[in-house]
């Protein structure tokens, strides 16, 4: 068994990752320790905000557009930051977590920006956050390569960094914590050792070759959570020595109340924002969340059934739009997750379409770009957007004032048209459960029925199920989903799904069916996988010592 290190106030207690002393230098350690001590405090003060706010909604309260903020929305006068080098065309973002070959793969694409995920794509093993930050730090060095087991080379294709996407690294949430680093006992934030690796690192690094530190921040739930990653990016540019505003921020809105507070998040980041973006699948999974208690007038149908095209949805993306660039921000739409199956162009023909169809409608709405989740879908997006902006790298200019700031259909979800079907509950239990075996096997990002299943495509899939038996609902046969029908149906589902050799589908089921199907309602899945991963990783050194 290893025993713990101390450094500059920075306890670590993980088995040791190969080359970590390079990420974890003296330097970075204490970094990290200045930028704990600062916000650490108000981080946790924010998460307890949160919950009070959670049972507010629960109550009864349902969000509304902050009066006290009323001056921000209603002063016109106000922009945010000029366009930062490399992000003045964002038509074509691709996703993908920070290993070798995906980072390879997304550099290689042809997309405009690659959104480098340490989160909900990511899982947050030790080896994954220390190889995460030794891949990045390798692309801007340019020596990064990765020969797969039969024996395929990949290699980047670009001579400099500016031949290449922009890089905008997505850090973990706020509510993550790091708990293999801890301060007097208690562990970091995930958010702020994430950003703090990469920003001590790199952030020279990238100015030095015509970009900057840029960011993609997830899980915001309101400005005051903004406000202190803004001022994360003023201590961290004061310590490093940079600019102030030499930092980019791209905000995903993707909880219900950050709907109502978007362009009081984009004030408060104002000298460090780029953008927001429509983060579709965890915004369902915020309302399913948020209202489960709230009787049928929030049960949504199948998730297969909850598009764009849903009133809630599209009232969303619309003042989304608007925000931005009523503000001199971008607007980026949400993801294309579909897969391509390189073995059957019948399925492929189908999904391009779909695809298309909602690229266009986004780039119709005012949309600067999207999400895509595969090399494939580059193409498809390009085109679209291609034909939409023409010679301009953005839309900016059209500022939607057509679109009117409507607090009551943001929550106009009884207007999702569509049934629970068995089907449907079925697709949620296999995908939540092979979801959750793939992260605790370190992959957290899976095709699943040729869609790119993630943290937030897992949630929605638990907390549906949740919602429908707490709800009573019915299926569209007249079915009553009840826990013991849905355990009934849990247990056909895992019979089916095909075993091997050291999987994990078994601790999947029980993660899955604690947040699924007990009365509790564990607020992340990903918090609960977490905390197993840990009390593996410990029982597994004590094994070896």
């Amino acid at each position: 068994m290893n025993d713990p290190i101390t450094l500059n106030g920075i306890t670590l207690v993980a088995a040791p990752v190969r080359r970590q002393e390079e990420i974890l230098t003296p330097q970075a350690l204490d970094f990290l320790a200045q930028l704990h001590k600062a916000f650490d405090g108000r981080r946790a003060e924010l998460m307890q905000t949160r919950q009070l706010n959670r049972a507010r909604i629960a109550n009864g309260s349902d969000p509304k557009f902050r009066p006290e903020t009323r001056s921000i929305r209603e002063d016109s006068t106000w922009k945010v930051a000029p366009v930062a080098p490399g992000l003045e065309d964002r038509r074509v973002e691709i996703t993908g977590p920070t290993d070798r070959k995906m980072a390879i793969n997304a550099l290689n694409s042809g997309a405009k920006v690659w959104l480098a995920d340490m989160e909900d794509s990511s899982t947050p093993s030790w080896s994954n956050v220390i190889n995460g930050q030794l891949n990045l730090r390798s692309v801007l060095d340019r020596n990064i390569d990765f020969t797969s087991p039969e024996g395929k080379e990949y290699k980047l294709t670009g001579e400099k960094l500016t031949d290449l996407p922009t890089i905008v690294v997505r850090p973990r949430g706020w509510h993550l914590p790091e708990k293999n680093l801890l301060v007097s006992g208690k562990p970091m934030s995930g958010a702020l050792v994430d950003f703090g690796l990469y920003f001590y690192h790199n952030a020279q690094r990238l100015i030095s070759q015509g970009r900057g530190p840029y960011f993609y921040l997830p899980k915001i739930e309101n400005h005051l959570e903004a406000r202190l990653w803004n001022d994360v990016f003023v201590l961290a540019q004061d310590l490093v020595g940079i600019p102030q505003g030499t930092i980019r921020a791209t905000v995903l809105i993707e909880t219900i109340t950050a709907a109502f507070e978007m362009e009081e998040i984009l004030y408060e980041l104002r000298d460090h924002a780029a953008g927001l973006n429509a983060g579709r699948w965890d915004y369902i999974f915020s309302i399913i969340k948020n209202f489960r208690s709230r009787g049928p007038r929030f049960v949504l149908p199948d998730r297969a059934l909850v598009t764009m095209t849903a009133p809630f949805m599209r009232s969303y993306t619309e003042q989304l739009v608007r925000a931005c660039h009523r503000r001199g921000a971008m607007a980026i739409g949400g993801m294309a997750a579909f897969i391509p199956n390189r073995k059957d162009q019948a399925i492929n023909t189908v999904a391009f379409e779909k695809v298309r169809a909602d690229k266009t409608r986004e780039a119709n709405d005012g949309f600067d770009g999207s999400w895509v989740a595969h090399p494939d879908l580059v193409p498809v997006a390009r085109e679209v957007f291609d034909a939409v902006l023409g010679d301009k790298p953005n839309q900016r200019d059209r500022t939607r004032e057509d679109v009117t700031p409507d607090d009551k259909e943001l929550l106009n979800v009884a207007g999702t048209e569509g049934k629970i079907t068995e089907a449907g509950i079925r697709n949620n239990i296999e995908v939540g459960i092979r979801y959750m075996e793939a992260w605790l096997r370190g992959n957290g990002a899976v095709a699943i029925h040729n869609l790119m299943e993630d943290a937030a495509t897992a949630e929605i899939s638990r907390s549906q199920i949740w919602q429908w038996i707490q709800q009573a609902a019915i299926t569209d046969e007249g079915e009553l989903i009840s826990r013991s029908w849905v355990e009934d149906l849990t247990e056909e589902e895992f019979d089916k799904l095909a075993r091997f050799e050291g999987d994990r589908f078994e601790d999947a089921r029980e993660i899955f069916e604690a947040c699924a199907l007990r009365e509790d309602f564990p607020t992340f899945l990903t918090v609960q996988a977490y905390n197993r991963y840990l009390r593996e990783a410990k029982a597994l050194e004590k094994v070896s010592a």
